[in-house]
C-alpha cells in the first residue's frame, strides 16, 4: 500500500518562531496521521513571501512555487486558519486564491490537478466565524477539484469579545473539539486511501487543452 503524504498549511498570520493556536490545534491530527504512518509536511504560510495573483507562478521571487509542489505531491492538504473579524485570515484568502490558479492544471491522467486529493480545515478563535470560515474553504476546494469528505472541519472559538485563545483557555479539553479532530483525520486518511486504491475514473472527466 501506497504511503498517503499529507500538507498542512497553517495560515496564522504569526512566523514560525511565534507560538500558533491555530498549529496547537493542527497538532491533534498530526498525532494521529503519525499513527497511521502519514508522511507529513508541516507550513506555517506566513515563512513565505507569496505574490498576489491567480497563477501557479507569479515570478519576482513570489514563494508560492515551493508550497505548491507540496500540494502536488500530496494525498491529503489540511488548511488551519485563525478567524479574524469573523472571517478566515487574509493568508488563508489568499492561499485559496493560489490554489485556485492552478486549478487549470491537469493530472497525468489529464484530469483536474486536485482529483484523487482530499481537503480538510482547521479553525481556531475567540469569537464567531468557524462554520463560515469552514464553508468557504471547503465549498473553495470542492469547485476546484479536491474531494471533500463528510465532517472535515475542527474548530475551536471561545467567548465573545476579547479573552484567551485556544492554548491558554485549554481548548485541548473541550470535547467536541477533540472529538471531531479525530473524525476529520480518520475521515480524511480514509478517503485518501480510498482514493489512491480506487482513482476518479477518466471518463468524462478528462480536460482538453486544446
Amino acid at each position: 500500500m501506497k504511503k498517503l503524504k499529507a500538507v498542512l498549511l497553517n495560515c496564522s498570520l504569526k512566523k514560525g518562531n511565534e507560538t500558533s493556536n491555530t498549529d496547537a490545534l493542527l497538532q491533534e491530527s498530526v498525532k494521529i496521521m503519525q499513527e497511521k504512518e502519514v508522511a507529513i509536511t508541516q507550513i506555517r504560510v506566513a515563512d513565505y513571501h507569496i505574490a498576489y495573483g491567480i497563477s501557479e507562478d507569479m515570478g519576482d521571487g513570489d514563494e508560492w512555487p515551493r508550497i505548491f509542489d507540496h500540494v502536488k505531491e500530496a494525498d491529503i492538504v489540511l488548511i488551519g486558519t485563525p478567524l479574524w473579524i469573523g472571517e478566515k485570515s487574509s493568508l488563508a484568502a489568499l492561499v485559496m486564491e493560489r490554489l485556485y490558479g492552478g486549478s487549470g492544471l491537469t493530472n497525468e491522467k489529464g484530469q483536474y490537478l486536485y482529483y484523487n486529493k482530499v481537503g480538510g480545515v482547521v479553525i481556531t478563535g475567540n469569537e464567531d466565524g468557524a462554520k463560515q470560515a469552514a464553508s468557504s474553504i471547503l465549498y473553495g476546494m470542492s469547485h476546484i477539484g479536491f474531494t471533500v469528505p463528510p465532517n472535515v472541519d475542527t474548530y475551536w472559538v471561545g467567548e465573545a469579545g476579547p479573552g484567551p485563545s485556544y492554548i491558554e483557555a485549554e481548548g485541548h479539553k473541550n470535547e467536541f473539539t477533540m472529538q471531531h479532530a479525530k473524525i476529520m483525520t480518520y475521515n480524511l486518511i480514509h478517503f485518501a486511501r480510498m482514493l489512491n486504491e480506487h482513482p476518479i475514473p477518466t471518463e468524462g472527466n478528462v480536460i482538453s487543452q486544446s
